[in-house]
């Protein structure tokens, strides 16, 4: 449970951590941006894949055996529960998207601070921020989730993968919300409150699997699911929008194969 606890404050305090160097750094150029961020979603598609997808089969298996279900029934059966719970994460997040704008494209909201509407921008920015607070949530949840195999060494590689993602979605949020017009300490408490989302995400995924371990299989792949959603959905098009298609392309095969790497180091 303390490794839990601090994964949770590890997760949400890298939103915390990339929001301080927003201020410091009010504004960074797209290509910085597009690789340190293709980077992270090459860790999170491998943490998705390793850590979550792959465990789900094999938890999905083991779980059926006792019944009498195994061999190619209880293959099929178990990749059957995978891939439910790889697209019911994946509508989960679809629903989101249709509650909420998308980030990548909400009203022209940039690194840079721009907003292509001046009337309403104050709304507009927060609306934003808004929508990166919803989209945490599922994100915690799959930290959590991770830890319901046992494997703590994993977990961590999951939860290190998405944590690398906020750092510079954190950063994003800083500049419109100060160009908008809203004070540093408001803007901060803002951005606080989006990690705080992903906290409390983390410790629900967690406590989901501790309560009834025949939920970890479907937890498992519903996770993976969300979090494949947001490299596809999100991340890969913002860092393939202003140029630097290449640089990102090989920064996420980096990042992959790094998490590849840790996840032999650490078996």
């Amino acid at each position: 449970m303390k490794e839990v606890l601090l994964t949770a404050l590890g997760v949400g305090g890298a939103t915390v951590i990339g929001s301080a160097l927003g201020f410091v750094f009010k504004k960074i150029s797209h290509k910085f941006s597009d690789i340190v961020l293709a980077f992270a979603a090459g860790i999170m598609m491998a943490a998705a894949i390793l850590g979550l997808i792959l465990p789900s089969y094999d938890y999905g298996y083991d779980f059926l055996i006792p019944f009498g279900i195994d061999g190619t029934t209880g293959k099929l059966l178990a990749m059957a529960m995978v891939v439910g719970g790889i697209f019911a994460g994946a509508l989960c997040l679809n629903l989101i998207d249709k509650l909420v704008p998308h980030l990548h494209g909400l009203v022209g909201v940039d690194i840079d601070g721009h907003c292509c509407d001046d009337k309403s921008q104050v709304n507009k920015v927060l609306l934003f921020v808004l929508a990166i607070a919803i989209h945490n949530l599922p994100e915690g949840i799959a930290a959590g989730v991770g830890f319901g195999t046992g494997n703590t060494a994993g977990a961590l590689l999951i939860a290190g993968g998405i944590a690398l993602q906020n750092i510079p979605e954190g950063m994003v949020i800083i500049a419109p919300m100060l160009a908008a017009g809203i004070k540093p300490k408001r803007t901060f408490l803002c951005a606080l409150a989006t990690g705080l989302i992903e906290v409390v995400g983390t410790l629900i995924g967690y406590f989901a699997v501790s309560i009834s371990v025949a939920i970890l299989p479907f937890a498992l792949a519903f996770a993976g699911g969300t979090m494949l959603y947001v490299v596809s959905d999100e991340m890969i098009p913002e860092t393939h929008s202003h140029g630097a298609e290449r640089g990102a392309t090989y920064s996420l095969l980096i990042g992959f194969c790094v998490m590849l790497l840790m996840d032999v180091l650490l078996a």
